[in-house]
């Protein structure tokens, strides 16, 4: 990987850490997406716009059709993900999402984009997956395991976390094609994937409009924050992944689990400055 990609993989982390801590003070809300969605929407059009110029008139059938797909499975990845926070810590489900994540997006690439690494490679990929799990508690997950008070907490997380990392492992392979084989635009296919999610995301906030417009006064400073810094993290990754091997790009970014640690452990003072207010 060279280290340009590395750079981009490495703040792609940063920002990951950084929004999913944002969805977690917001709550968790089931409505939570659509916020984010909607105000991706104007922040990121003259990006879109910019990348739309160039190749968008070029793009057939099955480009939008991955597009759909992405941004479908995407959706779904973020509600599993909020879900998992609702029911269990995110010490817990975030480890075991971005553990699973890498591990399943490895062997897939193997199968679909014909990447066979090496054995040290594999071994990477393997001793971050463990490593997570240390992150997430290691052997300390045993013990609570039979803590009846703890039990249904680590179940879910370990439910919720392990569906939400099949989730990713989906978009990496989705996205990952469209970038590396049908060489489309990461900033296109991050942007028009989140236009495809707002459709089936409205009737429900229209049926549960009182609470769409509460969770909106409560929760849009965290919304912005994703909105912002979301797509760009993931457009990094993406354009990661045009100069690198998929399987190697998507283990890689899970050192957004160690930079989430450290946040959350420590609160290190610069995440006041960053964000301001937006997690209290």
């Amino acid at each position: 990987m060279s280290a340009l990609a590395l750079a981009l993989v490495i703040g792609a982390a940063l920002l990951h850490a950084l929004w999913n801590i944002a969805a977690k003070h917001a709550g968790a809300s089931h409505t939570f997406p659509l916020l984010c969605s909607l105000l991706l929407v104007p922040l990121w059009a003259p990006a879109a716009l910019w990348a739309a110029a160039d190749g968008l008139a070029h793009w057939g059938p099955l480009a939008w059709g991955l597009v759909l797909a992405s941004g479908l499975t995407h959706l779904i990845y973020f509600r599993t993900l909020l879900r998992g926070y609702r029911e269990s810590d995110l010490t817990v489900v975030y480890p075991v999402a971005r553990g699973t994540g890498p591990l399943l997006s490895s062997f897939g690439a193997m199968l679909l984009l014909a990447e066979w690494p090496s054995v040290w490679t594999l071994a990477g990929v393997l001793g971050i997956t463990v490593g997570l799990v240390l992150i997430a508690g290691g052997p300390a997950l045993w013990r609570r395991a039979h803590d009846p008070r703890e039990r249904g907490r680590l179940r879910a997380g370990v439910l919720w976390g392990g569906m939400t990392g099949v989730l990713i492992a989906g978009y990496t392979l989705i996205d990952g094609y469209a970038v590396k084989v049908l060489a489309l635009s990461p900033i296109l296919v991050d942007y028009l994937g989140n236009l495809c999610r707002i459709p089936f995301m409205l009737p429900e906030a229209w049926r549960e409009r009182e609470d769409f417009k509460a969770a909106w006064r409560l929760h849009w400073k965290h919304a912005l924050l994703v909105a912002a810094v979301s797509p760009l993290g993931y457009v990094g990754v993406l354009y990661a992944a045009t100069m690198a091997p998929l399987s190697h790009v998507a283990p890689a970014r899970e050192v957004s689990m160690l930079f989430a640690a450290l946040i959350v452990v420590t609160y290190v003072p610069w995440v006041s400055l960053v964000l301001p207010r937006a997690l209290n």
